[in-house]
């Protein structure tokens, strides 16, 4: 049964959220607020991570189709021999796609593994820039969801459907520029003893407060919070842990 951690209980949301947000040159960005009628599952809060993660890569133009098409077109393995016969630009196309396909499953396979050792109050996108001072900041709060198992808790097919409606509703990504290609870096949190071996702690990390910053706030509601999340003993019970891949998108 997964309650346990920051992500137990739960703030009242109200069925909308007030926009607020940061500054994106002189257009104020909202955050995106979801507030799911009940509790949902980490499993499913991985999956919205991973959703959320491949869904901005397509928009901000760092992959060239979704990732579902990439997986169809180029996600089969590739014989040596046929890759040498093609021409060149084919083939380097086809290798890059191959190893941006490969990083980005091999995070998404050891998130999941993420998820069952801790609850994840928030996950960073960082594309471009370093990881103290990126270009685009996506945040993922899942600190005021509440976690329950699979029998208490909402089917993420609907909940899915109604993160990514208001993602669409809001419409994020239509004002901003087209880039060139970034890399992104993944921060995740999690409790300090949740003994990941595969994402390296981040005893000092600081959300960067500059570049353009979108965050996507999750949320349950009709629960009740009751643990202090100002308490200092609290708040230092959980860290940042940084992915050791850095994905790299191509264009074709």
């Amino acid at each position: 049964m997964f309650l346990s951690g920051r992500m137990e209980q739960a703030v009242p949301q109200p069925l909308s959220c007030r926009p607020r947000g940061t500054r994106h040159g002189s257009r104020e960005v909202p955050d995106v607020c979801v507030v799911f009628p009940g509790m949902v599952t980490r499993e499913s809060c991985c999956r919205f991570t991973c959703d959320l993660l491949k869904h901005i890569l397509h928009q901000r133009h760092q992959l060239p189709l979704p990732y579902e098409q990439l997986l169809h077109f180029c996600g089969g393995p590739q014989d040596g021999d046929e890759v040498r016969r093609r021409p060149m630009k084919e083939a380097s196309d086809s290798r890059q796609c191959q190893r941006a396909l490969s990083d980005l499953a091999e995070l998404m396979s050891q998130l999941q593994v993420f998820f069952t050792l801790t609850s994840v109050p928030h996950v960073l996108l960082l594309l471009g820039g370093s990881v103290v001072s990126p270009k685009e900041l996506y945040v993922i709060d899942m600190e005021d969801i509440q976690v329950g198992n699979g029998e208490q808790s909402l089917s993420h097919r609907p909940c899915l459907r109604q993160l990514f409606r208001s993602l669409f509703l809001a419409d994020p990504f239509s004002e901003l520029r087209s880039s060139g290609l970034m890399s992104l870096v993944l921060m995740v949190q999690g409790h300090r003893d949740c003994a990941a071996d595969w994402f390296r702690p981040k005893l000092n990390y600081k959300i960067p407060t500059r570049g353009h910053t979108l965050t996507i706030k999750l949320s349950s509601s009709g629960a009740v919070r009751t643990t202090d999340r100002s308490a200092p003993d609290h708040n230092d019970d959980y860290i940042w842990f940084q992915a050791p891949v850095t994905l790299k998108g191509f264009q074709n």
